[in-house]
């Protein structure tokens, strides 16, 4: 099986890999293997006893999540699976976000962070407060013919055609 959106092939564990785990845990989850080469062949490890303790480790002072390490075994070769869930919020790795997309992890920064994060959270641009933005600040003439629009194309009742701003937004 070749590495796509969910699965990487790593020949030996290395603390950069953090990212990736970061990387799967903002996207669909996934799975690592430590101990194989590219094409998925186990060219084992000497030290999955030590890896077993040091990833979940790692992972949550990295990141405070919780990932399950198991070890494998395949024609007498040991190797490691980690196990990546997707995660509902917005996960960092020392307070960078990394994201997988196909087989690659991309670092997330400027608008495509921000909208990340608004997505994680079920929110987007137009629902956030702006600070400072009172109801004074919206244009009467502007509202009005939003009233008058909605009204005719039935998606309000006429009646709200007389109502001042502040009632709208009561």
């Amino acid at each position: 099986m070749p590495e796509n959106q969910n699965i990487e092939w790593k020949s030996k564990w290395r603390d950069d890999y953090l990212e990736w785990i970061c990387g799967f845990a903002n996207a669909q989850g996934g799975r690592i293997y430590i101990g194989c080469d590219d094409n998925r062949h186990i060219i084992g490890l000497d030290n999955t006893r030590k890896l077993l303790e040091d990833i979940p480790n790692k992972v949550r002072n990295a990141m405070s999540i919780v990932v399950d390490v198991n070890r494998l075994v395949e024609d007498g070769k040991e190797y490691i699976e980690i196990v990546v869930p997707p995660y509902p919020v917005a996960i960092s790795c020392k307070g960078v976000y990394y994201y997988r997309s196909g087989s690659t992890m991309q670092t997330l920064s400027g608008p495509e962070l921000e909208s990340f994060i608004l997505r994680k959270r079920g929110a987007s641009w137009d629902n956030m407060p702006l600070p400072g933005f009172t109801i004074d600040d919206i244009d009467d003439a502007l509202v009005q013919k939003f009233k008058t629009l909605a009204a005719k194309k039935g998606r309000i009742d006429e009646s709200v055609l007389s109502e001042s701003k502040a009632e709208n937004w009561a």
